[in-house]
Order: structure tokens, then C-alpha cells, then sequence
């Protein structure tokens, strides 16, 4: 069987990621020219940037290397924090993957503005029930009152 060329490989992944050459080449940190020189089959990448490409392109790089192997990165070369617990959270690391800098920066103030705000809330209902108690509230007091919310039995 042949081998399939890697910039046809690279083109492949780019299209199936929805990157553009120049979004590639700024993702990777690959100098334009020669991403162009790839792609064009001029020149083939070296190791680290075969490496950086398949990073970027979330493939294999003995896949994007156009060997006969899956695309998708083995499973046992990804960390732990690149394996997804739901589609959700796979659609949205992927889509963050895509995003430039600057976005990224303000997912990163958005997402912590919503952690922030659903501790304070969390943190809200269990203060408001003790509010007119003039009492300092300990763990054991939330939970209770956290048991208390939680029962239905409760609110019948």
C-alpha cells in the first residue's frame, strides 16, 4: 500500500479542524513560507514541526506522516487533560483550541467571572438562612441546611 503525502495529510486536518494556513502557521509557531512549502510539496517538515503541526491539528503524527495508522491521537499519548468527559466538553475544548490569543484570554476571564459567581451563590443561600440569626456559619451548618434544601420530604 502507499504512503499518502503528508501535505495532503495536512491539508486533510486543516479542513476537518476549520483552520485556515495563516491560523495553522500562527497556532503552530511555523514561519508562513515554509507551511506554504509543505503544503505545496516543495519541501517536507522536519521533526519538530511535524510534532507542532500534529499538536496544533489534533492528529497523529504517524497519521499526518501518511502512514496507515488512525488519525485520531493514540489514547495513551494524551494526557489526561486532553480526554473528554461528554461531547460538550469535547466541542468546547476543540473550539477554544481555535481561538486566538486574545479571545482566549477573555474565555478564560469569562469562565472564571462564572465559577466566581456560582461559588457566591452556592456560598449565598446558606449565609442568607442564618442572616437574621446574627451567627457565624460553620460547615456543619451548611451542610445541614444543604440537607435540608436537598430533601424533598422537606417541602411537602
Amino acid at each position: 500500500m502507499e504512503k499518502a503525502e503528508i501535505k495532503d495529510r495536512i491539508r486533510e486536518a486543516m479542513e476537518l479542524r476549520e483552520l485556515t494556513q495563516s491560523e495553522l502557521s500562527e497556532k503552530a509557531k511555523i514561519d508562513k513560507g515554509q507551511l506554504s512549502s509543505y503544503l505545496s510539496g516543495k519541501y517536507k517538515p522536519r521533526q519538530r514541526n511535524i510534532e507542532a503541526l500534529a499538536k496544533t491539528l489534533n492528529v497523529d503524527e504517524a497519521w499526518l506522516m501518511g502512514f496507515d495508522s488512525p488519525m485520531e491521537p493514540q489514547l495513551a499519548n494524551i494526557s489526561n487533560e486532553n480526554r473528554f468527559n461528554s461531547d460538550d466538553e469535547r466541542t468546547l475544548i476543540l473550539s477554544y483550541r481555535k481561538l486566538n490569543d486574545k479571545n482566549k484570554k477573555k474565555c478564560y476571564i469569562y469562565t472564571n467571572t462564572l465559577l466566581t459567581n456560582q461559588q457566591m451563590e452556592d456560598e449565598l443561600i446558606v449565609k442568607a438562612a442564618h442572616k437574621y440569626a446574627n451567627v457565624d456559619v460553620t460547615e456543619e451548618m451548611k451542610q445541614h441546611a444543604d440537607d435540608i434544601m436537598n430533601n424533598p420530604s422537606e417541602w411537602e
